[in-house]
C-alpha cells in the first residue's frame, strides 16, 4: 500500500509539470483644527479618530493563490473552502467563520483573490470586493510580486508601493468607513530552508515554482545564497511599504510581520507543491488574522 501511494504522488507530480508553469506561483481626512481663539477650553475639539470594530459584520478578501486556497485540496485546483480569510472548512476555521459564524460567512463573505496576482492586480479586485460594501476587507499580496522567474523580474518596491498605494485609494474613495486587514508577505527563504528536506519537493519545485528563490535548491555556492539573500531582503521591504501605508490609514491594521515571523514547517506546505499553504497552515493564517483583527490595541 505505501509503494502504491507513493507511485500515485510521484504520477501526480508528473502530471503537474504540463500545467504547473502557468498557475502563477487616509481612512478619513486629517482632524478638525481650532477656528477661534481665547481659552483652550473653549475652542473645538480635535475630531476623534474613528474606533476599530473588533466584530465587523461582512469581510471580502483580495489578494493570490495563498486566499484562493491553492493547492490545499487538490493538485493545480483552487480550494476556497479553505482560504484562511472566507473558507467554510471545519479544520482551518476561517477568519469569516471566527467573525460570522458558520452561517454568517456563508452569506456574508466574498473572496476576489485571483492565483497568480501580483500587487498591480490588486486595484482591480478592490473594484469588485467595495461593490459588497464589506466592513472588512482582508488583503494578502506581494509573494507573487518575489517569486519570478529571477531576481532581477521581481516589482521594483516604488512600483510595489504605488501600485499597493492606489489600491487603497480606490477602497477608500468607495468605502470611508470599511476596515483593512493586511497580512504580511510570508518568509520565502524559510519556505526555501523547510521544504527542501523533501526530495518530492524539491523535483516538483524544477517545474517552475518560485524559481527567484526555490530554483536549484541544494545549490549553496555564493551566487546561489546570493539570489535567495536579494530576494529575501525584497520581501522584507514590501513588508515595510505595506505598514507604511497602512500607518497612514485610521481603519487599517497590518500584522506587524506575524505572518513572516510565523515559524512554519513542512506541516504547514501543501503536499502538492510544497509552496502553498495546507490546510493547517492555512489555519495558522487564519489565527494570526483573528489575533489582528479583534485585538484590543493594533
Amino acid at each position: 500500500m505505501r509503494k502504491r501511494r507513493h507511485r500515485t504522488r510521484a504520477a501526480h507530480a508528473v502530471v503537474a509539470a504540463a500545467v504547473l508553469a502557468t498557475a502563477g506561483c487616509d481612512a478619513v481626512g486629517g482632524h478638525a483644527s481650532g477656528a477661534g481663539t481665547g481659552a483652550r477650553a473653549s475652542r473645538p475639539s480635535a475630531t476623534p479618530s474613528p474606533e476599530w470594530n473588533r466584530d465587523p459584520d461582512s469581510i471580502a478578501a483580495i489578494g493570490d493563490s495563498i486566499t484562493r486556497g491553492f493547492d490545499a485540496c487538490m493538485v493545480l485546483t483552487d480550494c476556497p473552502e479553505v482560504s484562511w480569510a472566507t473558507g467554510s472548512d471545519a479544520s482551518v476555521n476561517s477568519l469569516a467563520v471566527r467573525l460570522l459564524g458558520v452561517t454568517g460567512a456563508a452569506r456574508r463573505s466574498w473572496n476576489y483573490a485571483v492565483t497568480g496576482s501580483r500587487m498591480a492586480d490588486l486595484n482591480d479586485q478592490v473594484a469588485r470586493a467595495v461593490r459588497k460594501k464589506p466592513e472588512l476587507v482582508a488583503v494578502m499580496a506581494g509573494a507573487n510580486d518575489a517569486c519570478r522567474d529571477s531576481p532581477a523580474a521581481m516589482t521594483p518596491v516604488a512600483d510595489f508601493r504605488a501600485e499597493f498605494q492606489t489600491a487603497m485609494d480606490t477602497l477608500r474613495r468607495a468605502l470611508p468607513k470599511t476596515q483593512v486587514y493586511v497580512a504580511s508577505v510570508p518568509d520565502l527563504k524559510r519556505l526555501w530552508s523547510e521544504g527542501r528536506t523533501n526530495a518530492l519537493g524539491k523535483q516538483i519545485w524544477k517545474l517552475g515554482i518560485c524559481p527567484s528563490m526555490l530554483g536549484d535548491a541544494d545549490a549553496l555556492d555564493a551566487a546561489a545564497t546570493q539570489r535567495r539573500d536579494t530576494v529575501q531582503a525584497r520581501v522584507k521591504a514590501y513588508n515595510t511599504v505595506l505598514k507604511e501605508v497602512c500607518a497612514k490609514d485610521r481603519l487599517c491594521r497590518f500584522d506587524n510581520n506575524a505572518v513572516f515571523d510565523y515559524r512554519f514547517g513542512t506541516e504547514q506546505l501543501s503536499r502538492w507543491d510544497w509552496f502553498h499553504p495546507s490546510r493547517n497552515g492555512q489555519a495558522r493564517l487564519a489565527e494570526i488574522a483573528y489575533r489582528t483583527v479583534t485585538a484590543r490595541n493594533p
